[in-house]
């Protein structure tokens, strides 16, 4: 299923500033001080690159229904764990004491070897801490939250080409041989999914030059924009159709 056009433009507005913001925070980190960090990492450091698409499903769940106050983005994001005091996330739907849904928004733009453990080992943790502090009955009188994953990964050689696996002791897993980060993302968001840790993941590619354009890609189908926000509107179409009476 493809995004209506009115919806496309928005998502494609979404990727541009987030290159957009990318290049600015390059391009501004270190004058105040003199320095700058090395490499990509000046466009890391500053944040916000994603608050176009945080920006984006915000707009889409208020038109939707949903009262604006009901969706926390940047203030009032934090909720208990399980094993840890608290996690923020970086946008909530808490509605009337009950958390409705739970969103994280991630990005990775070169240094692919080190940052996919990483973001790996966070979208994991970040949900079997939440469900475990659910269990709990941290949210309580809170039924089952929606929970949603979005990742945009650079699109470049280093991102597509092959990559080894090493098996010093134990074979890895058959998707995984050769695998490259894009496929190595597109595994983990789907089995993320598949096993009920998250409701919906959407994985979305572009680069620098393409991205200023809006242009991206989608590589999975299960994992698409469409998808995604369809599925967290049903949950937040509902809320809103009950508070409604």
């Amino acid at each position: 299923m493809t995004l209506n056009r009115k919806l496309e433009r928005r998502l494609r507005s979404a990727v541009r500033e987030f290159w957009a913001t990318r290049e600015a925070q390059a391009e501004h980190q270190g004058v105040s001080t003199g320095m700058k960090d090395a490499g990509a990492r000046s466009a890391v450091t500053g944040g916000a690159q994603m608050n176009g698409f945080v920006n984006l499903v915000r707009d889409l769940l208020c038109e939707s229904g949903l009262p604006r106050a009901h969706v926390y983005c940047e203030r009032y994001v934090e909720i208990p764990g399980w094993y840890r005091p608290e996690k923020k996330w970086d946008l909530l739907i808490v509605s009337e004491g009950t958390l409705l849904a739970g969103i994280e928004f991630k990005s990775q733009v070169g240094s692919f070897g080190n940052n996919y453990n990483n973001r790996t080992e966070e979208a994991i943790g970040s949900a079997v801490d939440l469900w475990a502090a659910y269990r709990e009955g941290a949210f309580k009188p809170s039924a089952r939250p929606w929970l949603g994953y979005l990742m945009l990964l650079e699109e470049a050689p280093a991102s597509t080409s092959a990559v080894r696996a090493r098996q010093p002791h134990f074979k890895v897993f058959a998707e995984f041989r050769d695998a490259s980060y894009e496929k190595r993302y597109e595994i983990l968001l789907t089995k993320l999914v598949r096993e009920r840790l998250y409701d919906a993941g959407c994985f979305l590619m572009s680069n620098a030059r393409a991205g200023r354009k809006g242009l991206y890609r989608e590589p999975a189908p299960e994992l698409s924009f469409q998808n995604f926000i369809a599925s967290l509107l049903a949950k937040a179409i509902a809320v809103a159709r009950t508070e409604r009476g």
